[in-house]
């Protein structure tokens, strides 16, 4: 950040300000993470005017407030996210906007359960990481479906359905040969252990 304005080179700065926003979010200060975020995202279409990587940096945010559990606002900026896809055609990160958005949907319903409308929240965010999973395979995308499997073999997990969970991702964790040591395919070895 300091680099780019030295250099004056607003779009970087602005990219910067996004990520370190993000990096505050998972140390756990939520409210200045996410504040530093949404000044990226407004700077950045400030200063290129382009809404090129809009989705991705959207998804970004969301994922900031999901994490600082701000979930209605979380829901608010994948809507957006999901219509700037419409617009532009920028599908790229659309498997992970359906994902983020079961994971939100299913966060929100941790807070005050109620019996009927809960099972249809569940539902609803069960038809999204479907929708994810559908996207990511669709794209080949790999990694994404692997996001996807993982969200949707948890949810199984919790709703006794360790059999279809373990289906569902052991051969998609199976497909990696490389890249043990990051997060999404720990968490997905972490799932199967607990439903082998």
């Amino acid at each position: 950040m300091a680099l780019s304005v030295e250099h004056g080179f607003g779009q970087y700065f602005s990219h910067g300000k996004l990520l370190h926003g993000w990096a505050l979010v998972a140390q756990g200060q939520g409210d200045e993470g996410v504040d530093q975020m949404r000044q990226g995202l407004t700077s950045y279409y400030e200063a290129t005017g382009s809404a090129i990587w809009r989705p991705c940096f959207l998804a970004v945010l969301a994922e900031g407030y999901r994490q600082a559990g701000a979930t209605d606002e979380g829901l608010q900026v994948l809507a957006e996210a999901l219509a700037a896809v419409q617009q532009t055609g920028e599908h790229v990160w659309e498997a992970e906007l359906h994902r983020l958005q079961g994971e939100l949907m299913l966060q929100t319903r941790r807070q005050p359960p109620e019996p009927r409308g809960d099972l249809a929240h569940v539902a609803e965010a069960e038809a999204c990481l479907h929708q994810a999973l559908a996207v990511a395979r669709r794209q080949q995308a790999r990694a994404l479906e692997l996001r996807a499997a993982t969200s949707l073999a948890r949810l199984w997990q919790q709703q006794g359905k360790r059999a279809e969970a373990h289906s569902l991702l052991a051969p998609i964790y199976g497909w990696f040969t490389e890249g043990f040591d990051t997060t999404d395919l720990q968490e997905a070895k972490a799932l199967l252990d607990t439903i082998s």
